[in-house]
Formats: C-alpha cells, sequence, structure tokens
C-alpha cells in the first residue's frame, strides 16, 4: 500500500484526517451469544491485539472491561441492557437511527485526554447477511475494525479479509497497516495526513 492508499482509509467522510489505536489492554466482553461462541470470538481478538504487536488483560482499573461487543436480533433489544444507556447517553436515540437506516452494525469508541482509544462499543444485528457469516468470519471482522479507529468508509464496498482456499484470512497489506500503526514510535492519534508518510515507510520496511 503506498501513501495515498493508506490515507484514505483514515480520512472521514468529512475529508479530514483521523488516526488512534489503543492505549491501553484490550479487555474485551461478549453479550448476547451463547458460551461456546465465546472462545472463537476472544480468539478473533486475541490474534488481531498479538499481530499488532498489542496487549490484552484480564481487568481495566477504569472500566472493568473497554471492549463489549453486543450481539441483538432486533436494534430495539439495546435499550433493555442495564445501565447501557449510562455507557452510551445517546442509547435510545442512536437505535431510532439504526433501526431507521435498517443498520446490521455500529461502532462506538471513547478516547482518553491523549487521543487514544479508551474504551469501543460494538453492536451487532444478526440479520440474515450477518447470520450467514461462519462465527470466525465475523468475530476476525469485528476484531480488525476495533483494533484502529479506522476512516467510517474504510471498508465501504470491500472487506479487510479474504478468501484462502477455505480459510478466511486478514489482507496482508491490511494486516501491515496495523502492525505499523502500532509502532510505538508513532504517536497514539494524528489528525495530520503527514502521519501516512511513516506509515507507509513502516509497511513497505516490512515487505
Amino acid at each position: 500500500m503506498g501513501p495515498g492508499e493508506i490515507e484514505a482509509l483514515f480520512t472521514r467522510s468529512d475529508g479530514g484526517y483521523l488516526f488512534a489505536r489503543w492505549g491501553r489492554p484490550i479487555v474485551p466482553v461478549v453479550f448476547g451469544v451463547e458460551d461456546a461462541s465465546l472462545p472463537v470470538i476472544k480468539g478473533a481478538f486475541e490474534a488481531v491485539v498479538t499481530l499488532a504487536g498489542h496487549r490484552m488483560a484480564e481487568t481495566d482499573p477504569e472500566l472493568g472491561a473497554n471492549l463489549m461487543v453486543f450481539f441483538t436480533r432486533d436494534w430495539a433489544e439495546l435499550l433493555a441492557v442495564p445501565d447501557l444507556d449510562r455507557l452510551v447517553p445517546e442509547l435510545a436515540g442512536l437505535v431510532a437511527r439504526l433501526e431507521g437506516a435498517g443498520a446490521n452494525q455500529y461502532r462506538i469508541f471513547r478516547f482518553d485526554a491523549s487521543g487514544a482509544i479508551r474504551a469501543c462499543f460494538v453492536f451487532l444485528r444478526m440479520d440474515a447477511a450477518l447470520a450467514a457469516l461462519e462465527a470466525e468470519t465475523l468475530a476476525l471482522a469485528q476484531a480488525v475494525q476495533t483494533i484502529l479507529l479506522w476512516s467510517d468508509r474504510a471498508f465501504d464496498g470491500t472487506s479487510p479479509l479474504a478468501r484462502l482456499g477455505e480459510r478466511v484470512i486478514l489482507r496482508p497489506e491490511i494486516g501491515a497497516v496495523i502492525r505499523a500503526g502500532y509502532d510505538p514510535v508513532l504517536p497514539v492519534m494524528a489528525q495530520d495526513p503527514a502521519h501516512t508518510l511513516r506509515l507507509a515507510a513502516r509497511v513497505q520496511a516490512r515487505q
């Protein structure tokens, strides 16, 4: 990937450039799935975190869990989750917007004073499209889309994943961007598109 392609991954629909990565260990928790699915989902997150060279932990000292994944059959189910409206104050309005848009997924990020990701809430409505995916594929896609703050249109019309024979894998060029983004020399947050040049240099150095 060249600088222009990488810049597009972090250029939002309003034209602004915004990159951010996690600044603390990631502590995921999953709601709304059977216990048998939990190892598959958490395994996908562990794989992507390891790829990034980042860390996971058993608990977050501030939030307990800082990456919460909610599986629902209907968006209205979120309104019944105890205390979720305290974590997501705009919950009622969000549910109405998601219902109106016919969306099947949504992610909310929270940031610390440095601009690093401090928490993420992932909401998935298991419509026919998501239900048709294998659990490993769905989990890997969500792990990839939460490890960095990608543009809101980064994966429109495409996927960060690719099929290799019978396996679904992370596209190598996306994996390279993730690894570059977690280089400790780089800032945890950047709003200057020149940051893309530093990412591209690290991607090319690893090829």
